[in-house]
């Protein structure tokens, strides 16, 4: 492995409150003095402050990473707690970035926190980059993913990746000069909608712990430049079976974006490459809504509405508004169960499945369906309190 930062003169000591803090470091002969000067000088930027940003921060802060970098524009949520370490139950309601840091200064009060509230962007990622030695991404989307990895390769600067969903992890190193980029593994990204969001999909509230320490381990042994880091090797973890597989990876020599010869040598729009329309216009615009305050309103007005509810069984058992289940997964062969004649709203947790559901449901000759704006969580918000969310 190459090196990855020179220590500079101002980094070039520890305090002996700093040798006292890093005292089991000091003794490893793997670390030692001069690993863990090479850790104070070292610049560490993490994408998100959430559930794979939290191990990873902390862990790498209170190792004695000098400057620590946290994008995030997002603020803390109750559903982020069963997972997000960083933040608790008082830091509801604010920005996490400022949760996330105040913790990280009470663990490790000589770290240099730089904060950046913005979404990362191609406008901007590159000159983020350019100020960090290695870049963390533990980000949840596949627009982002890709924008950090081409970043990365752009800048020459270490991808460390990780991701997770339900039970399951992967984590690796991309974008070194030696090893393959994220775009070597997938060339193309999934189609919209083929793989559910943790927020639809859950996921195991231990998990982003497991595999963002594995994440802070690469980072750490990048720097000390020791042992056998995760370049060109995916690590699979599967947290239900409790094993770890690797798979070899290689480097693409026709990779559009690392080989030799380049066809992406900018950051492009990837909203698009990724086939998504854009934050501005979510998919349940593309289809007819109705308002939750309407359908109440309606439903009390003995309206002869048939309310469909497409999420799965166990959703429907935390709360529900009465609806006839049929999970999205299976719609396309019970579709006979529904009367084409009736006027049927659609609903899930949010609003994305059933915008999907209408839309199969509209190019198979139902001409009177809505989609449930905002989902069940727009009824708990606007018509009933008093019901779960989650």
């Amino acid at each position: 492995m190459a090196t990855i930062t020179e220590v500079t003169p101002e980094a070039a000591t520890l305090s002996n409150d700093e040798i006292l803090r890093y005292s089991r470091h000091l003794i490893m002969p793997e670390v030692g003095m001069e690993g863990q000067l090479k850790l104070k000088a070292a610049r560490v930027l993490c994408i998100g402050a959430g559930g794979l940003g939290s191990p990873l921060a902390l862990y790498l802060g209170a190792a004695g990473v000098g400057t620590l970098g946290i994008v995030d524009f997002d603020v803390v949520d109750y559903t982020n707690l069963q997972r997000q370490i960083i933040h608790s139950t008082a830091d509801v309601g604010r920005k996490k970035l400022d949760s996330a840091a105040e913790k990280l200064k009470a663990i490790n009060p000589f770290l240099n926190i730089r904060k950046f509230e913005t979404r990362l962007s191609s406008d901007n990622a590159l000159e983020l980059f350019r100020e960090f030695d290695i870049i963390a991404d533990g980000t949840d989307n596949f627009p982002t993913r890709y924008l950090v990895n081409d970043a990365c390769v752009l800048t020459g600067k270490p991808n460390v990746y990780g991701s997770i969903f339900r039970f399951e992890g992967q984590a690796s190193v991309f974008a070194t000069e030696e090893g393959p980029c994220y775009r070597c593994l997938y060339p193309e990204p999934p189609p919209p909608g083929l793989v559910p969001s943790c927020a639809e999909g859950g996921v195991l509230g231990i998990l982003p712990g497991l595999v963002g320490v594995i994440q802070a381990t690469e980072a750490i042994k990048l720097i000390l430049d020791k042992g056998d880091a995760l370049i060109g090797r995916l690590l699979l973890v599967d947290a239900l079976g409790m094993k770890f597989r690797e798979l070899k990876l290689r480097k693409n020599p026709d990779c559009p974006v690392c080989s030799e010869h380049p066809t992406i040598t900018k950051l492009i729009d990837y909203n698009e490459f990724c086939g998504i329309r854009g934050e501005e216009k979510p998919v349940e615009t593309a289809v007819p809504e109705l308002q939750v305050e309407e359908l109440k309103r309606r439903l009390d007005a003995g309206d002869d509405l048939f309310v469909l509810d497409v999420r799965e069984p166990h959703e429907y058992q935390i709360c529900n508004i009465n609806g006839y289940l049929i999970p999205l997964g299976d719609l396309p062969k019970r579709v006979n169960e529904l009367d084409s004649s009736r006027e049927i709203v659609a609903h899930c947790r949010s609003g994305a499945r059933s915008a999907k559901a209408v839309d199969f449901l509209r190019q198979a000759g139902f001409k009177k369906v809505h989609n449930l704006s905002g989902g069940i969580l727009a009824w708990a918000d606007r018509v009933d309190p008093k019901m779960p969310k989650y």
